[in-house]
């Protein structure tokens, strides 16, 4: 049985809950084809411990592809990510009370790292699944760009694909306000769709996805 590794984020600032973990959880055991199972694991909210978590679960589950999820808060639609930056800078304090400022993911690494799953195929099935979907061009400076520059570094000419997806905000998490949120289910039918795109799609298709500013 091949294993796709498709993560979430533990609550953090205050909130109750996460909605990535939330729609990762629903995923686990999922099959994408007959021998092809996804695997939903959680990760800690913190800068001294997402990275080893993660890592430690590839070395323990040998994944063929690997995809983090992170809430984006002010997100309105499932956002791909193309690339995550070698810089910490935490505007809040992590689950742990760190809170990094200017500082490198990996000392010595390199500026940023592409995405290796084919970003575009991805928004576009999701976007196909009646839900809405963006490519983002930037993963932020939080806990969510370390575990992805993290991520992309151990795996790199490994081979495997992997790469990093954004959520919004739950409609009750942003029940007294104007944030834009996403509805549970359907943050779970657009995940399912981008991790099956990602699976099923070896070349990218050529489609726009930039932005002006």
């Amino acid at each position: 049985m091949q294993i796709v590794l498709l993560t979430g984020f533990e609550p953090f600032d205050q909130d109750r809950v996460n909605p990535s973990w939330e729609a990762v959880r629903q995923l686990d055991g999922v099959r994408l084809e007959s021998d092809v199972q996804i695997v939903a694991r959680l990760l800690p909210c913190a800068f001294a411990t997402a990275g080893a978590c993660l890592t430690g679960l590839i070395d323990e589950l040998h994944p063929a592809m690997v995809i983090a999820t992170g809430l984006g808060p002010g997100r309105s639609d499932i956002s791909v990510e193309r690339v995550a930056i070698n810089i910490n800078d935490a505007r809040i304090p992590d689950n742990l009370g760190e809170q990094p400022i200017d500082t490198a993911v990996v000392a010595g690494g390199p500026a940023a790292y592409f995405t290796t799953l084919p970003i575009k195929a991805m928004v576009k099935a999701v976007r196909d699944a009646g839900v809405a979907a963006s490519v983002s061009q930037t993963a932020g400076t939080f806990v969510c760009n370390q575990v992805f520059y993290l991520l992309q570094h151990a795996l790199a000419g490994s081979g495997v694909r992997s790469g990093f997806i954004h959520v919004p905000f739950l409609p009750e998490q942003v029940a007294d306000s104007q944030r834009p949120s996403m509805a549970l289910d359907t943050l779970v039918v657009g995940l399912q769709s981008a991790v099956l795109a990602a699976w099923q799609t070896p070349v990218d298709v050529e489609e726009a996805g930039g932005q002006v500013s």
